[in-house]
């Protein structure tokens, strides 16, 4: 008996770790569209998508013109990805992280969940102009 509650446990502590290590191919946005019923300048989509990232809790550095670096830092996890925009489109892809298993392909699930919520997030804020 004590050997199969020693078995059962240790395989439900296995089943916890598999579902804590889940990982995913790395979502990047290409070319999505900046949908807005005014005409925009390129400053009015840079300032959106700086709202956009703030508001989530990202750290957003402009690099230059159509260039931002966006750098999420959560518990011992970083993410960073290029955005790169001009007035019809914008990108993010990834660029870096720490703490995210990426191996090059995939990455924890979570990182996409983010850069999910930061898409939104910036389609938010390009509709409100």
């Amino acid at each position: 008996m004590r050997t199969k509650n020693l078995f059962l446990s240790l395989l439900i502590a296995l089943g916890v770790l598999l579902v804590g290590c889940r990982t995913a191919p790395v979502l990047n946005i290409e070319e999505a569209p900046v949908s807005t019923s005014a005409k925009i300048t390129l400053k009015d989509v840079e300032r959106a998508i700086i709202r956009a990232g703030t508001s989530l809790g990202w750290q957003m550095k402009r690099q230059g013109k159509g260039h931002i670096v966006g750098t999420l830092y959560l518990r011992n996890n970083m993410a960073k990805v290029d955005i790169t925009f001009n007035t019809k489109s914008y990108n993010i892809k990834y660029k870096a992280s720490q703490g995210l298993r990426y191996d090059g392909v995939n990455i924890h699930s979570n990182y996409n969940g983010w850069i999910q919520r930061l898409d939104q997030n910036i389609q938010a804020q390009l509709s409100a102009i």
